[in-house]
């Protein structure tokens, strides 16, 4: 499962950057999920409250969704991916690859596959907090 992966990879950032900021123990760490990525939010919660440990062992961990939107780069329509109507396996699709969304999708105005995905990808770390 994927979420476990990036469970481990988040983990693993947290501590080297309270490594570098000299924190003692880490508090909270804020993350942002893009809405392509369909991260299952309990399991990589699960993940996380299983993997951490030392500086992290107390830390909470809130995760923020980023709404996926789409710019049409042929008569500029601006759609988000909720209104896309595409299948549990187009999704599952998506996913693992949010690049695979130009294959599935049209502009819903125009019906161009030619669009931007302007936001909604990738998982990052927005904050850490903690105590020096």
């Amino acid at each position: 499962m994927h979420e476990w992966a990036l469970a481990e990879a988040i983990i693993s950032a947290v501590s080297q950057i309270a490594e570098r900021e000299g924190l003692k123990e880490v508090r909270e760490v804020g993350l942002r999920i893009g809405e392509l990525q369909q991260v299952d939010r309990e399991v990589l919660g699960f993940a996380l409250s299983q993997l951490k440990s030392g500086k992290l062992s107390n830390a909470k961990f809130t995760m923020r969704t980023v709404r996926a939107r789409f710019k049409c780069r042929v008569c500029g329509n601006k759609w988000l991916f909720r209104e896309a109507k595409v299948s549990e396996d187009v999704k599952e699709s998506i996913h693992f690859i949010p690049e695979v969304a130009h294959a599935y999708f049209r502009c819903p105005r125009c019906g161009s596959p030619d669009f931007d995905i302007s936001s909604g990808r990738g998982v990052w770390i927005s904050s850490v907090r903690g105590v020096k």
